[in-house]
């Protein structure tokens, strides 16, 4: 039984060692470990710009860089399941799944049906938490060792239906806190001489993140606890962070169409004022949402990119993507009568 958490051989580190050759899963994870190597090295990140973390095919050069890995940062097979089977493949000499590390929150999709408002009061430390227990023991491989590589994309199905864990954690800025630390140990763990290097650049990141939270924390604390619409289930962490409430997901699961009493549902709830505002989602077409929109109180923000599908890569895309999303909701919900 192989773990998929940490996959470590660290007494083979040899003395001298070279600033580590790092791969991860998507964008939101490069940004965060590129903020901790900063000018020591470049991580190469596996999704390209604008696709599908859900739904996602790696190309044999990728694969082969999958190899010669001596890290790789992944969120884990709730989110890039396309990745799960190609780690047993590549065999790399460690892999991180970021989600089940020690000190994440996480969250059920179930519990988006609870009402948000005010939950960020529970959140500050996430020591009531323990979501995270015994993740150490997740055996995401066992089911594939008896299948070929080329069977990667058939297997990613279950990772369009919104049910169990909630792998959009990093919308929760406590837990790209976490993460950053995880990394900083990682990276100095393979790389002690640079240890001390990446430990600085990811308590610097970390400050200017809970500086950022903080202010986006005291803008939504002045704001009407008005239910909003978003384009699918990504913003549960971000809505019990900072005690927003979401009414509905016009995307029953990732990737999946919703069905035509789904959208009479949504359409109920905006026409009854149940909703005060309605968000596209960067990379899908925003038709729906205004057919949805048309003729109710409901007003449509701009769109939410959760996870930096649209903009460029690099260190600063997870604080961007946690900036543009308060302020697309900031400003839809205090401009909403």
């Amino acid at each position: 039984m192989r773990r998929l958490v940490f996959l470590f051989a660290l007494a083979a580190t040899p003395a001298c060692a070279e600033v580590p050759r790092v791969v991860t899963d998507m964008p939101v994870v490069q940004s965060l470990v590129a903020s901790v190597m900063g000018e020591l090295g470049s991580p190469g990140v596996l999704l390209d710009k604008g696709a599908d973390a859900h739904d996602f095919q790696l190309r044999p050069s990728q694969r082969a860089a999958l190899g010669e890995a001596d890290i790789v940062f992944w969120i884990g097979p709730e989110m890039t399941p396309w990745l799960d089977r190609a780690l047993e493949a590549a065999s790399p000499s460690g892999a991180i799944a970021l989600l089940h590390t020690e000190g994440t929150h996480t969250r059920n999709f179930a519990e988006a049906e609870m009402d948000h408002a005010g939950a960020h009061d529970d959140h500050d430390g996430h020591d009531d938490h323990d979501d995270h227990d015994g993740h150490d023991d997740h055996d995401g491989h066992d089911d594939h060792d008896d299948h070929d590589d080329h069977d990667d994309h058939e297997d990613t199905d279950h990772g369009h239906v919104h049910a169990g864990l909630d792998p959009h954690a990093w919308l929760d800025p406590a837990n790209g806190a976490v993460w950053l630390d995880v990394i900083a140990d990682a990276l100095a763990a393979r790389d002690p001489e640079n240890g001390e290097t990446y430990r600085a650049n990811a308590a610097s990141e970390k400050a200017g993140l809970m500086s950022l939270a903080g202010e986006m924390g005291a803008v939504f604390a002045t704001l009407p606890s008005a239910p909003i619409v978003v384009g699918h289930d990504a913003f549960g962490y971000f809505a019990d962070r900072f005690g927003l409430s979401v009414a509905a997901s016009v995307a029953e699961g990732d990737a999946a169409a919703p069905g035509a009493a789904h959208l009479s549902e949504i359409r109920e709830i905006l026409e009854s004022g149940g909703a005060a505002c309605i968000f596209p989602e960067a990379g899908s077409d925003p038709k729906i949402i205004a057919t949805l929109a048309e003729g109710t109180p409901a007003r449509i923000g701009r769109p939410l990119d959760p996870s930096g599908r649209s903009m460029e890569p690099g260190s600063g895309l997870y604080t961007a993507i946690l900036r543009s999303t308060a302020e697309s909701i900031h400003d839809c919900l205090s401009a909403a009568p």
